[in-house]
């Protein structure tokens, strides 16, 4: 149903209805109806759908910038001061669990203890922020979609973008991208305020939205382009000195919220661009892995699980209806951000399907328009039933996402396999025992966390082999003697090769541990053939003593994939985490 443009009034606003009643009538009551009643369940269910299984992995951490970039840094603010020293990512998120740290813990000292000897606690409550992040964005892009359209494409946009595998996903880990997405929501909330009404205060929440976005993860601001836009379609004729005077308050709130919610952006302003610069090279270096297929083709595959099949094809189909029904106001605020940040983010060496989400919100705002309009039209030209026809495409537009979404937290709601395989090694394998672990788990994994006597000076059970420095270059050449250099994790599988067996059993590191996380990007990168021999001679040189694996009995491996062998959408999985085998090596004291 096209939307009317509204009338102008003199003064450059946009004119509205009054938001009270005239004088001499009563106030409406607020309407409970069915649209707030499914609303509240939506925002119910989405919520518990993102606490179940939030414990996964605990009292460790196993995704890598879990555990390095965000409790962390949150935790180091109450040591050294606000200043993050660190700029890779923004700090918003990071500001934000220090605050709720401190309130739920009560003291810098209680949150520094349940760190070290209860981190459990301290990731949970860090998991749940992101978590009730994620569903404020659902309610706000349900306000998004309202504004814009009406109240059925708000609820079935906010409805897609909530049941949405991948911000569900994501909203069981302490990261800054399901956080990101709240602001994200609330300046498209802003932008469609800039549309319909043109207000200064509208221009401003864009503003807010925008900058915070911005501060939590760098990409969030892709939603500046929508706030453009806007004040472009508004920008005609007696318009034109009001728009510039909102967009140019717009901006300034912008960069005002990001400052607040970043403020050492500005005052250790070389190290802001040193971490921008750095996180720039970053993302412009593949990492060893990564699937061949360009940057653009893997984030059009990540719609098709991430939000569905379903929801993808009707955003297409609402911005070419936006489009063939001339309604180009809507159509600039809609569509090129997500275009143009598909290109941007496609161009890049390195992609994940999480980096997608900030555009989550348009396509599901856009698919719910296509969805509506489908419904209305059968319903009208065909004499359906609206609510048969409603509950129909409803089905259509959600099955595959709530389907993946309660097995997904099936499996996170069990034992994983890295935790059941450190509960084998410690019935298994001797306490001050050497062990070689692939770079698949967090420093913390060999220390017995919650037991304060432990078997060696470092505090840890067994010694760990360090594999994040190797003494050969990129080519295997040996670098001069005592020289090192320090390898990433994704570039562990570069420096393997057969003859390290023989370091670890002359150095008596008798128990290797190995999992999927890392040997899988050996055999999907034909780059590193030394890796898939160290991998052959390992299972000749040792002993098989413990093997798990994450998938039902029967199904087919995952091949290696940065998305699918991180979360658990294929449906193969039935346990959280990698397939890990523990290998006893002969020779030396490691016979006996």
């Amino acid at each position: 149903m096209a939307v009317a443009a509204p009338s102008r009034p003199s003064n450059g606003a946009r004119a509205h209805p009054p938001p009270w009643a005239p004088p001499g009538e009563a106030a409406p009551r607020p309407r409970v109806d069915a649209i707030s009643v499914a609303l509240g369940v939506l925002l119910i269910v989405t919520l518990l759908l993102r606490l179940w299984g939030i414990k996964q992995g605990l009292p460790y951490s196993y995704n890598v910038d879990e555990s390095f970039h965000f409790v962390p840094k949150a935790i180091t603010f109450f040591g050294h001061g606000l200043n993050p020293y660190y700029f890779l990512n923004p700090p918003a998120y990071s500001y934000v669990l220090n605050i709720v740290f401190e309130l739920w813990f009560g003291s810098s000292d209680a949150v520094m203890k349940a760190y070290t000897s209860n981190p459990t606690e301290v990731y949970v409550v860090a998991r749940v922020v992101a978590s009730v992040l994620g569903t404020v964005a659902v309610w706000l892009t349900y306000l998004t979609g309202k504004r814009l359209f009406g109240r059925g494409v708000g609820l079935a946009g906010a409805a897609i973008f909530g049941l949405a595998f991948l911000p569900i996903f994501y909203s069981h880990l302490a990261l800054n991208d399901v956080p990101a997405l709240a602001p994200v929501a609330l300046s498209l909330y802003g932008v469609a305020g800039v549309l319909r009404l043109g207000r200064t205060r509208d221009y401003a929440i864009a503003g807010v939205g925008i900058g915070l976005a911005a501060a939590t993860k760098y990409t969030g601001g892709v939603t500046l382009l929508c706030l453009l836009m806007a004040a472009g379609a508004g920008a005609v004729g007696s318009e034109q000195r009001h728009t510039l005077r909102g967009l140019a308050a717009g901006l300034s709130v912008a960069l005002a919220a990001f400052l607040i919610a970043n403020p050492y952006a500005l005052l250790d302003f070389s190290a802001f661009i040193q971490g921008v610069g750095q996180q720039a090279t970053e993302t412009d270096a593949a990492k060893l892995g990564s699937s061949p297929v360009g940057g653009i083709d893997y984030y059009l595959w990540t719609f098709t699980w991430g939000l569905g099949w379903v929801p993808s094809v009707a955003a297409v189909i609402g911005s070419v209806l936006l489009v063939v029904r001339r309604r180009w106001a809507l159509a600039l605020v809609l569509v090129p951000a997500p275009i143009a940040f598909i290109i941007f983010m496609g161009e890049q060496q390195r992609y994940f399907g999480r980096w997608l989400m900030p555009i989550f919100p348009i396509a599901a705002i856009l698919a719910a328009y296509a969805a509506v309009e489908l419904i209305r039209w059968l319903a009208r030209a065909r004499g359906l039933p609206v609510a048969l026809v409603g509950a129909v495409v409803g089905v259509l537009l959600l099955a595959q996402s709530v389907t993946a979404v309660v097995h997904n937290d099936e499996v996170l709601s069990r034992a994983g396999t890295l935790n059941t395989t450190r509960a084998w090694m410690i019935k298994h394998i001797p306490a001050g025992a050497k062990i070689v672990v692939e770079p698949m788990v967090p420093v913390n994994w060999a220390q017995d966390i919650h037991d304060s006597v432990s078997a060696t000076r470092s505090g840890a059970r067994w010694i760990a082999f360090d594999t994040s420095i190797t003494n050969i270059d990129a080519s295997y050449h040996a670098l001069p003697a005592h020289t090192y250099r320090f390898v990433a994790p994704d570039q562990y599988e570069s420096t393997l090769r057969p003859h390290l067996l023989h370091l670890y059993t002359a150095n008596d590191y008798c128990w290797v541990i190995v999992g999927s996380l890392q040997s899988g990007r050996a055999y999907v990168n034909p780059k590193v053939p030394k890796a898939i021999a160290y991998y052959a001679a390992l299972a000749k040189a040792g002993r098989l003593m413990f093997h798990i694996s994450p998938y039902s009995p029967g199904a087919s491996a995952i091949q290696f994939n940065f998305d699918w062998s991180i979360d658990y959408y294929p449906r193969q999985y039935r346990l959280p985490g990698p397939e890990v085998s523990v290998y006893k090596l002969h020779g030396g004291k490691c016979s006996s």
